[in-house]
């Protein structure tokens, strides 16, 4: 997998699941062509079709029913005020989709993978722990962005504006 600072990227709405109650957003990663989502999805549609199947529909539930409701998210999955989080479906689920969520109104959803049962965290398994990481630099990249002024929420607090492109080059 290639690190945020080796790629060019952006946040994109993902308006299949955005709704009046959420809106859903994920990486789209310009070398891949694809969002960091659609990845997620092809990779584990083979094993975890049905986890996926709930996993979407919950996603679906988040945008247009209940917003992104504290109890559909594990938290502690990143480091203090970051916003990571992992998608929490259903209680004896093994697919881990991390997403970094602000408030009840914006999801970003990123990557994941399967997590077997006993094993006590993220770091023990090499594919969790770059998915999770990347998050985090994501999480910082915005949280810089909007620092300084690049990016800032809608009036609603729905929606992001600016400057949603992240080029390394540019923010180094």
């Amino acid at each position: 997998m290639q690190t945020l600072f080796q790629m060019k990227y952006k946040l994109v709405k993902l308006n299949k699941f955005s709704g009046h109650q959420a809106s859903i957003y994920s990486i789209f990663i310009e070398d891949e062509q694809k969002t960091l989502f659609d990845r997620f999805l092809e990779e584990n549609k083979n094993l975890f079709l049905s986890e996926l199947k709930d996993i979407t529909a919950r996603l679906n539930t988040i945008g247009h029913y209940t917003g992104a409701r504290e109890k559909f998210f594990r938290f502690k999955e990143g480091i203090p005020g970051d916003g990571v989080c992992a998608l929490f479906d259903v209680p004896d689920s093994n697919l881990r989709l991390y997403c970094i969520r602000y408030g009840s109104l914006i999801v970003i959803l990123g990557g994941g993978g399967y997590k077997p049962k006993g094993m006590a965290s993220f770091q023990e398994n090499t594919k969790l722990q770059d998915e999770n990481y990347l998050l985090r630099q994501i999480s910082s990249d915005i949280k810089r962005r909007m620092a300084d002024d690049e990016i800032s929420f809608t009036d609603d607090y729905m929606d992001f504006e600016g400057n949603l492109i992240f080029n390394d080059e540019e923010d180094e």
